[in-house]
């Protein structure tokens, strides 16, 4: 399994419950942490590794090797500073990427500045969105249009970039469609300045920072190159 699909989810409520179960079933290697016994139990034959520890516990983190892993989810419910602590030593322990639950603005903006990478509000977003942004990071927005396909907006993999559509032939290659490109102008910001070629043609050219509406399978948009 590459080193890039390595997840640790703490906290096995509803959500991180759901969301471990959908990384399991993508692939992704999981462990999964809770407090409750009970909880853990109910994922052993789901992910890769179950443990019922304190994630405010150091040692116990490194004992168990979820300092090793590239994204954490702090799902931790209950007391606030449980999940600060904990997002505090995964990210003082080297985790690439900490993702932490806050469910009011005031809690995002204090775990933001001990280190959390991103803010995830479980009562705003659901499991099933955040396991499709982490199995498939290049996908910056989707929409499903039934039957297994999606409409997506994904990065510009690098290895495209300075090749026209008909250098890339990625209908033919990867089973998908570029439908748009969106180009942000030189120097402007991307809050407030964009344009977007709408038909793009064979010779229309990728360039790096472009991002692509892309159609296709679920499965095809998941092969995509992601760097």
């Amino acid at each position: 399994m590459s080193n890039s699909n390595r997840f640790a989810v703490i906290g096995l409520g509803r959500f991180g419950m759901r969301l471990a179960r959908g990384l399991a079933a993508a692939g992704a290697e999981v462990i999964a942490v809770d407090k409750r016994p009970n909880l853990v139990e109910q994922m052993r034959d789901v992910v890769t590794l179950a443990v019922a520890l304190d994630a405010t516990d150091e040692e116990a983190i490194i004992a168990q090797g979820i300092d090793k892993v590239n994204v954490a989810v702090v799902g931790v419910g209950g007391a606030f500073e449980s999940s600060a602590l904990a997002t505090s030593i995964l990210k003082s322990l080297g985790v690439p990427r900490v993702i932490s639950r806050a469910t009011t603005r005031q809690r995002a903006e204090i775990l933001s500045r001990i280190g959390a990478d991103d803010i995830v509000n479980p009562e705003a977003e659901s499991a099933e969105r955040w396991c499709h942004r982490l199995v498939v990071p290049q996908v910056t927005e989707k929409i499903d249009l039934g039957e297994d396909h999606s409409l997506v907006q994904i990065r510009t993999p690098s290895g495209w970039v300075g090749k026209t559509l008909a250098d890339l032939n990625v209908r033919k290659k990867f089973g998908v469609n570029v439908v748009a490109i969106h180009r942000l102008p030189p120097g402007k910001d991307p809050k407030t300045h964009a344009y977007v070629i709408d038909t793009p043609m064979p010779d229309s050219a990728i360039e790096s920072g472009d991002l692509l509406l892309v159609v296709g399978t679920n499965e095809a948009i998941e092969d995509l190159p992601r760097e």
